[in-house]
Protein backbone atom coordinates (compact mmCIF):
# COMPACT_ATOMS: atom_id res chain seq x y z
CA UNK A 1 0.00 0.00 0.00
CA UNK A 2 1.38 3.65 -0.20
CA UNK A 3 -0.14 6.85 1.08
CA UNK A 4 -1.32 8.89 -1.32
CA UNK A 5 -2.61 12.20 0.63
CA UNK A 6 -4.22 11.21 3.41
CA UNK A 7 -5.49 8.07 1.96
CA UNK A 8 -3.45 4.46 2.18
CA UNK A 9 -4.47 3.19 -1.40
CA UNK A 10 -3.66 0.21 -3.05
CA UNK A 11 -3.06 0.55 -7.00
CA UNK A 12 -4.83 -1.94 -8.81
CA UNK A 13 -3.16 -0.22 -11.82
CA UNK A 14 0.04 0.62 -13.43
CA UNK A 15 0.48 4.58 -13.81
CA UNK A 16 2.18 3.72 -16.85
CA UNK A 17 -1.13 1.80 -18.59
CA UNK A 18 -3.28 4.29 -16.59
CA UNK A 19 -1.61 7.30 -19.17
CA UNK A 20 -1.61 4.73 -22.27
CA UNK A 21 -5.21 4.87 -21.96
CA UNK A 22 -5.19 8.48 -22.70
CA UNK A 23 -2.79 7.97 -25.88
CA UNK A 24 -4.60 5.74 -27.16
CA UNK A 25 -8.31 4.71 -26.06
CA UNK A 26 -10.25 6.09 -29.39
CA UNK A 27 -13.06 6.49 -26.91
CA UNK A 28 -11.00 8.74 -24.98
CA UNK A 29 -9.56 10.75 -27.71
CA UNK A 30 -12.71 11.14 -29.77
CA UNK A 31 -14.38 12.59 -26.75
CA UNK A 32 -12.06 15.39 -26.22
CA UNK A 33 -11.97 15.85 -30.04
CA UNK A 34 -15.47 16.11 -30.05
CA UNK A 35 -15.25 18.82 -27.79
CA UNK A 36 -12.94 21.05 -28.77
CA UNK A 37 -14.32 20.74 -32.29
CA UNK A 38 -18.05 21.64 -30.65
CA UNK A 39 -16.37 24.58 -28.99
CA UNK A 40 -15.02 25.72 -32.19
CA UNK A 41 -18.18 25.98 -33.61
CA UNK A 42 -20.27 27.33 -30.82
CA UNK A 43 -17.43 30.18 -30.37
CA UNK A 44 -18.23 31.60 -34.44
CA UNK A 45 -21.82 30.55 -34.23
CA UNK A 46 -23.19 32.26 -31.39
CA UNK A 47 -23.84 35.54 -33.13
CA UNK A 48 -26.50 33.74 -34.79
CA UNK A 49 -28.21 32.52 -31.30
CA UNK A 50 -28.03 28.64 -32.20
CA UNK A 51 -25.35 26.30 -30.79
CA UNK A 52 -23.91 24.21 -33.61
CA UNK A 53 -25.69 20.81 -32.37
CA UNK A 54 -28.85 23.02 -32.54
CA UNK A 55 -27.84 23.72 -35.58
CA UNK A 56 -27.22 20.67 -36.93
CA UNK A 57 -31.01 19.32 -35.96
CA UNK A 58 -32.17 22.13 -37.48
CA UNK A 59 -30.39 21.32 -40.52
CA UNK A 60 -31.36 18.00 -40.38
CA UNK A 61 -34.97 18.31 -40.83
CA UNK A 62 -34.45 21.04 -42.98
CA UNK A 63 -33.47 18.52 -45.36
CA UNK A 64 -36.61 16.93 -45.58
CA UNK A 65 -39.77 18.15 -46.32
CA UNK A 66 -41.36 15.63 -43.08
CA UNK A 67 -39.58 13.78 -40.87
CA UNK A 68 -40.61 11.01 -37.97
CA UNK A 69 -38.44 11.77 -35.32
CA UNK A 70 -37.07 8.13 -35.53
CA UNK A 71 -35.91 8.77 -38.59
CA UNK A 72 -34.60 11.97 -37.61
CA UNK A 73 -33.13 10.45 -34.19
CA UNK A 74 -31.50 7.46 -37.18
CA UNK A 75 -30.32 10.46 -39.04
CA UNK A 76 -28.13 12.05 -36.23
CA UNK A 77 -27.10 8.89 -34.72
CA UNK A 78 -29.42 9.94 -30.93
CA UNK A 79 -31.26 8.19 -29.50
CA UNK A 80 -35.76 9.48 -29.15
CA UNK A 81 -35.13 10.86 -25.51
CA UNK A 82 -32.20 13.00 -26.28
CA UNK A 83 -33.55 13.78 -28.92
CA UNK A 84 -36.33 14.79 -27.54
CA UNK A 85 -34.71 16.85 -24.33
CA UNK A 86 -33.04 18.83 -27.50
CA UNK A 87 -35.83 19.09 -29.55
CA UNK A 88 -37.69 21.02 -26.61
CA UNK A 89 -35.91 24.52 -26.82
CA UNK A 90 -36.32 24.62 -30.36
CA UNK A 91 -39.94 24.11 -30.00
CA UNK A 92 -40.35 26.81 -27.81
CA UNK A 93 -38.55 28.94 -29.79
CA UNK A 94 -40.73 28.31 -32.63
CA UNK A 95 -38.46 26.90 -34.64
CA UNK A 96 -39.60 23.17 -35.13
CA UNK A 97 -43.22 21.69 -34.77
CA UNK A 98 -45.23 18.90 -36.07
CA UNK A 99 -46.93 18.98 -39.32
CA UNK A 100 -50.27 18.18 -39.73
CA UNK A 101 -50.43 14.38 -39.47
CA UNK A 102 -51.84 12.80 -43.16
CA UNK A 103 -51.55 9.51 -41.33
CA UNK A 104 -52.65 9.54 -37.84
CA UNK A 105 -49.53 6.85 -36.63
CA UNK A 106 -46.67 9.12 -38.16
CA UNK A 107 -46.00 12.26 -36.79
CA UNK A 108 -43.73 14.75 -38.59
CA UNK A 109 -41.41 17.62 -37.64
CA UNK A 110 -41.14 20.05 -40.07
CA UNK A 111 -39.36 23.72 -39.33
CA UNK A 112 -41.39 26.48 -38.96
CA UNK A 113 -41.12 30.51 -41.02
CA UNK A 114 -39.66 31.46 -38.02
CA UNK A 115 -36.77 28.13 -37.94
CA UNK A 116 -36.29 28.39 -41.89
CA UNK A 117 -35.05 32.31 -40.77
CA UNK A 118 -33.05 31.13 -37.50
CA UNK A 119 -31.24 28.84 -39.98
CA UNK A 120 -30.69 30.89 -42.29
CA UNK A 121 -29.17 33.66 -39.72
CA UNK A 122 -26.87 30.69 -38.70
CA UNK A 123 -25.51 29.41 -41.97
CA UNK A 124 -23.18 31.85 -42.88
CA UNK A 125 -21.30 31.72 -39.52
CA UNK A 126 -21.67 27.87 -39.75
CA UNK A 127 -19.83 28.08 -43.38
CA UNK A 128 -17.48 30.34 -41.72
CA UNK A 129 -16.36 28.35 -38.95
CA UNK A 130 -16.48 25.08 -41.47
CA UNK A 131 -14.08 26.90 -43.73
CA UNK A 132 -11.63 28.15 -40.52
CA UNK A 133 -11.63 24.62 -39.71
CA UNK A 134 -10.94 22.94 -42.72
CA UNK A 135 -8.57 25.61 -43.47
CA UNK A 136 -6.91 24.33 -40.25
CA UNK A 137 -6.68 21.05 -40.36
CA UNK A 138 -5.62 20.76 -44.21
CA UNK A 139 -8.06 19.89 -47.30
CA UNK A 140 -6.51 16.27 -47.59
CA UNK A 141 -6.54 15.96 -43.45
CA UNK A 142 -10.42 16.83 -43.27
CA UNK A 143 -11.30 14.16 -46.64
CA UNK A 144 -9.31 12.04 -44.90
CA UNK A 145 -10.69 12.30 -41.38
CA UNK A 146 -14.64 12.47 -42.94
CA UNK A 147 -13.77 9.64 -44.91
CA UNK A 148 -12.44 7.48 -41.87
CA UNK A 149 -15.43 8.96 -40.25
CA UNK A 150 -18.31 7.96 -42.78
CA UNK A 151 -16.48 4.56 -43.03
CA UNK A 152 -16.85 3.61 -39.06
CA UNK A 153 -20.56 5.15 -38.98
CA UNK A 154 -22.13 3.88 -42.97
CA UNK A 155 -19.01 1.11 -43.51
CA UNK A 156 -17.37 0.51 -47.07
CA UNK A 157 -20.72 0.22 -48.65
CA UNK A 158 -21.37 4.21 -48.37
CA UNK A 159 -17.81 4.52 -49.79
CA UNK A 160 -18.25 2.36 -52.94
CA UNK A 161 -21.76 3.92 -53.80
Amino acid sequence: MKKAGAFEVAYPVDRTKLKRVGITCVSFNLRKASRLVTRHYDERMEPSGLRSTQFAILAAIGRRKGISLSALADLLVMDRTTLTRNLKPLEKMGYVGFAAPTDRRRRELELTPVGWEALGKAYPYWESAQTEFLKEIGEENSRGLLKNIWRFMYGKRFLDA
